[in-house]
């Protein structure tokens, strides 16, 4: 199996594509732009930060929680401080390198992308990951979180996309992204 034999690789690539149909599904499914609107490159653009970014730092950083988050004799609460370390570390950390990358590969500017949806995506991300991170520590194996966390992210990247998407800046009438659902 490709997972056991080269993990990075094979998370990494794994996630470059789940990135990158999480972008189609945002572009077809919730900004409904059809075909012949499709943004190539933001869909590359997303591809290129999954597989490039995300999937080897996630890959390393849940064998790191593995590893270095130990409380023996408490697995729950062992679990609950991944969860911790995962949301407070990991998560907040990974949305201010995935919108300022965008960013600048955009060519905007990061520090407005940041002020107007950071705080507010981080509040969403805390509303749906840590129960997911939860399960996912509680019940997967190491070698397959990344996979959960990908396929669960289908959704995510979806909203992150559509996120990143949005304008920004103080022209904007109502500048809080994402919008509340």
């Amino acid at each position: 199996m490709r997972l056991a034999a080269r993990p990075l690789l094979t998370q990494s690539v794994t996630t470059a594509v789940l990135f990158a149909t999480g972008d189609t599904m945002a572009q077809q499914l919730i900004e409904q732009k059809g075909f012949n609107n499709h943004e190539l490159a933001r869909t590359g653009r997303m591809a290129l930060y999954g597989g490039c970014v995300f999937g080897p730092a996630a890959t390393m950083w849940f064998g790191f929680l593995q590893k270095r988050i130990r409380i023996p004799g408490s697995p729950n609460l062992e679990i609950v401080a991944r969860v911790a370390a995962d949301q407070c570390v990991f998560a907040s950390t990974n949305l201010f390198v995935f919108l300022s990358s965008m960013a600048v590969m955009e060519g905007t500017d990061p520090k407005k992308k940041l002020d107007s949806t950071y705080w507010e995506a981080l509040r969403k991300n805390w509303m749906v990951w840590p129960v997911v991170q939860f399960t996912n520590f509680k019940f997967v194996p190491l070698e397959h979180r990344v996979l959960v966390v990908n396929v669960i992210s289908l959704g995510w990247n979806c909203y992150l996309s559509f996120l990143n998407s949005q304008p920004s800046g103080p022209h904007i009438e109502n500048p809080t992204y994402p919008p509340d659902v």
